[in-house]
């Protein structure tokens, strides 16, 4: 497999050519002015020089095959020795002739292919002469450095070039992989939240307005005072739902933090709990109260509907403890119920038809804020459930 040519720009393309052409036509040209007995000789070979260089750019593949640019160059050259033999002028083609050895051949071939083009002006000017002098072969020689300095210095600029550009391209294209990454990342976070958002508020409204509805079914037959009650519970209970989700899609706090503190809604979930629910929810506020981050806030309120939703669910409880301590640099809600507890090592597996995200949602919520979340439980023996959040820390994914 050859190497691929280094792309020359236009303008350096018909830099050369212009070169080459008044270079051939100054050799024909001053034949012809000096009258020399050659001219005609001169200027056709300095023509057919012409048509064979002309025919270079025509051809595709002297920039894409080493070997047939060789054959080009060596028709050229050729010419070229021709047109030396016959006046002195030449020898200022092999300028040129030095740019497209170094260009068209691999760096040894073209270094070579410069040196004998060097040392064949040389020879054919001071044959022209009659004598040789140092003077004689310092054009040839300088001009030969001058074409390797800039050709190899050309080539070593378009190098590094193209390694800046695909360093940019590798950059841009990394820079476009982190933005999908961190754009996945962030609506997996976001659909995270929505998910706790609807099962601690929508979906545990919705299952309460069930228990009450279904409770309100079994009522009716005996007893409409009581039917009555249930249904007026479930209307609150869907009106309460409703100002949810009308807030949540908003992105404004919970309706139950309006005008009162994570205390007083704690309260008042309690008492709604046990209004309705054949179930008694005690709160107990303990340690001296301190503003808390709206953010612990919504965590611990949501964390307290959720496990009193799965206590009126699932734990058959008669009785349950809510309290809320303020412990310095931290927060801690504890809620224990006296229900018929499960088995730690045996959670059922989250399922949409019959639930179970709640303690994930309430893990979730913990470390979100950097805090903890505890479970104790045992079949017949109770649920015991602490969630604590510092109050000095960061949320998780910020700075």
């Amino acid at each position: 497999m050859t190497a691929a040519l280094t792309p020359t720009s236009r303008v350096l393309d018909w830099c050369l050519h212009l070169l080459v052409a008044g270079l051939l036509a100054l050799a024909g040209g001053r034949a012809v002015a000096d009258g020399r007995a050659q001219a005609g000789l001169v200027v056709a070979v300095a023509a057919v020089c012409a048509l064979i260089y002309a025919a270079g750019p025509l051809l595709p593949r002297i920039r894409t095959s080493r070997r047939a640019a060789a054959g080009w160059l060596a028709a050229l050259s050729a010419a070229w020795l021709v047109l030396m033999a016959l006046t002195p002028d030449g020898v200022w083609v092999a300028f040129p002739l030095y740019f497209l050895q170094l260009h068209l051949l691999p760096r040894r071939a073209g270094l070579a292919a410069v040196a004998v083009t060097t040392l064949a002006a040389i020879t054919a000017f001071a044959a022209h002469q009659g004598s040789f002098s140092p003077a004689i072969a310092l054009g040839p020689a300088l001009g030969a450095a001058v074409a390797v300095a800039v050709v190899w210095g050309y080539q070593a600029l378009y190098r590094e070039s193209e390694h800046r550009r695909r360093l940019i391209d590798e950059l841009t294209a990394t820079r476009a992989d982190l933005a999908r990454a961190q754009h996945a990342a962030g609506v997996l976070s976001e659909r995270e939240r929505l998910a706790r958002e609807i099962h601690d508020t929508l979906a545990q409204g919705l299952s309460s307005i069930q228990l009450l509805l279904r409770a309100a079914g079994r009522t009716l037959p005996s007893t409409s005072e009581n039917a009555a009650r249930y249904v007026e519970q479930a209307r609150q209970a869907a009106a309460d739902n409703l100002a949810e989700a009308r807030r949540f899609v908003a992105g404004h706090t919970p309706p139950a933090l309006d005008d009162t503190t994570l205390a007083g809604a704690l309260e008042r979930l309690c008492a709604g709990t046990s209004a309705r629910h054949r179930i008694t929810a005690h709160f107990r506020p303990t340690g001296e109260p301190v503003p808390l981050p709206a953010a612990h806030e919504v965590a611990l309120l949501r964390i307290a509907q959720a496990a009193l939703a799965n206590t009126v669910r699932h734990a058959h409880a008669a009785t349950v403890e809510v309290t809320l301590s303020y412990l310095g640099d931290h927060i801690a809600l504890d809620i224990v119920d006296d229900g018929t507890g499960f088995d730690l090592d045996h959670l059922p597996r989250p399922d949409p038809e019959h639930g179970g995200f709640g303690l994930a949602a309430m893990r979730a919520r913990t470390q979100a804020l950097g805090g903890t979340l505890t479970i104790e439980s045992a079949p017949g023996q109770g649920t015991a459930l602490a969630a604590q959040l510092p109050l000095d820390a960061e949320p998780e994914g910020h700075s």
